[in-house]
């Protein structure tokens, strides 16, 4: 007999729960990776919008003087080449950084705004379809930016209600996957899990970069419509795969034996918070009756319920009843009781600087590189995607730490700490060449990127499944977005303020970053001071691994 391929053996080393677990990993990873590829067009068009309308107008005034000394009148031919070749007003003006920097305020306000409501709703809706008609929505808006292109829009209020939408409708996304991810997997090594896990973000950030910066030049509207039918169609495999709890299998199990055979199971069952009961379950076929006699299942086709005594055996007809024991559900956390949870208002103020810090970069770096590196739009956008590399590893090496020492807060306030002198000196080398932006591009990627993904994914699991709870744990959705809420309101202060600061010049940009970055370890030093001082502070060990 053949031995067993080692690759067999490893796959059925795996036991049914491990597999579900891997699925919905990986799932719940490319759901929000799809979420993050939509959002990083805006980043890459911003460079060729302008780009076009500023080319055109140095074009125009070229012509205007070669009109002057043929005797043409110049504003009849500047006029002339502006309607013909600069098609994307309104970011032909001077203000044009202004407009890009209300577009993504229109983006971010809106989407900061529907994250407080969307946690709420979120625990009181299946995650299931919830998710999944707020990726199809998603899809539909990012096509309709695109569709400007194809349509010649140049209206700027289409696209901030495009803008708009978008946003409210994406704050499904973050904690419906927070959640998912938490029910199926317990605390311990949460860092490491949840910063692998993570990095769906930077992937995602990379995705939409190439995808978008492959059409940038020569149709920028493919570069938000392919995005919208990535999403779109990654919400229908959502639905048709998504599995919200463990618990949730247990109903699939219990209808896996065919209707024609009746079964009688006596077996112990974990119940609600964990307490074991016992069942004894009856399924009917169309016309039978189970009868448990000299110690076998009998069909009978009679409903006849006698007790018949006879000499050797009893028989006693087993009613069609399921017993089972419950204790009532536990109800949904109030806004008010979430905040009082303790951790949740410093870590949630905190990350609207992280988050501040983090959006600025994504929304404006490639616009960044373009003015200090002097490269086309395309190179620039695939450039900038080594800053969501560094936030990869950024974002696995927190969880580790964290891990290790057990210690989120203190993680996180080391990481700020040296961010805030790494953006200065990023600002300073950027414009030495290629090989030191590369460099610097790495480290600030994550060394900002680090804490935002600790503080959104692991810490808001601990404090969504926080002691003080007492096991309820629909408290989860809602601690995920009042902290992701409170963070993007940074996120559309940070590229506000970019567009803003940038008109007189980039330092004031980055010095603005700085400042972030040190408020947002401000924030922190009560729960740094916490942890260094508690005696019972301790690595998360996997003894605490608590299974849902």
């Amino acid at each position: 007999m053949a031995t067993v391929p080692p690759g067999i053996r490893l796959l059925v080393s795996f036991d049914r729960d491990q597999w579900y677990r891997a699925l919905t990993f990986i799932l719940t990873f490319l759901l929000y990776t799809s979420f993050h590829l939509s959002r990083k067009p805006i980043s890459i068009v911003k460079s060729e919008l302008h780009k076009n309308c500023s080319s055109v107008s140095d074009l125009a005034t070229i012509g205007a003087s070669s009109g002057a000394g043929s005797g043409q009148q110049p504003s009849l031919l500047t006029a002339h080449l502006t309607d013909m070749d600069c098609s994307w007003k309104p970011f032909d003006k001077r203000n044009y950084k202004q407009l890009l920097g209300a577009m993504d305020y229109s983006f971010l306000c809106a989407y900061a705004v529907g994250m407080y409501l969307s946690g709420i709703i979120g625990e009181r809706l299946p995650i299931r379809l919830y998710l999944t008609v707020g990726m199809l929505t998603s899809g539909l808006f990012t096509c309709l930016f695109g569709l400007g292109y194809v349509y010649n829009i140049h209206s700027l209020g289409f696209y901030i209600f495009v803008q708009v939408a978008n946003g409210l409708v994406q704050t499904t996304g973050w904690p419906s996957v927070v959640t998912c991810i938490s029910n199926w997997f317990g605390k311990g090594r949460r860092g490491l899990i949840m910063g692998l896990w993570n990095s769906h973000t930077s992937v995602g950030n990379i995705l939409g970069s190439l995808i978008a910066g492959y059409w940038v030049s020569s149709n920028w509207g493919l570069s938000f419509i392919v995005p919208g039918l990535i999403i779109a169609a990654m919400g229908v495999v959502c639905f048709l795969f998504l599995i919200e709890h463990p618990n949730d299998l247990k109903t699939i199990h219990a209808q896996s034996s065919s209707p024609g055979k009746c079964q009688v199971q006596d077996k112990s069952w974990n119940g609600v918070n964990g307490h074991t009961e016992m069942y004894l379950q009856y399924k009917e076929g169309k016309a039978q009756e189970c009868y448990y006699y000299n110690g076998s299942v009998q069909n009978r086709k009679s409903y006849d319920t006698e007790l018949l005594l006879p000499r050797d055996s009893v028989c006693v007809p087993v009613q069609p009843v399921v017993v089972v024991k419950r204790e009532s559900e536990p109800s949904p956390i109030s806004f008010m009781g979430a905040l009082r949870i303790p951790g949740v208002i410093e870590f949630s103020l905190c990350l609207l600087f992280a988050k501040l810090v983090s959006y600025t970069f994504l929304f404006w770096l490639p616009l960044y590189i373009t003015k200090a590196a002097h490269l086309d739009a395309k190179k620039a956008g695939d450039l900038s995607t080594l800053f969501d590399v560094g936030g990869i590893v950024g974002g696995i090496l927190a969880g580790v730490i964290s891990d290790k020492l057990g210690k989120r807060a203190t993680t996180c306030a080391i990481m700020l700490l040296l961010a805030a002198p790494t953006l200065y000196g990023f600002s300073m080398i950027s414009e030495f060449g290629l090989g030191p932006t590369i460099g610097m591009l790495l480290v600030c990627g994550g060394l900002v990127n680090g804490p935002y993904s600790l503080i959104t994914t692991a810490v808001s699991a601990d404090l969504g499944t926080h002691k003080s709870l007492k096991g309820n744990a629909r408290a989860l959705s809602t601690v995920t977005a009042i902290i992701d809420g409170t963070g993007s309101v940074g996120a559309a202060l940070g590229p506000l303020l970019a567009g803003l600061l940038s008109a007189g010049g980039w330092d004031q940009v980055f010095y603005m970053l700085m400042t972030a970055d040190f408020l947002a370890l401000l924030l922190l030093l009560r729960l740094v001071t916490k942890e260094l001082t508690s005696s019972k502070s301790r690595p998360i060990s996997a003894v605490e691994l608590k299974e849902h």
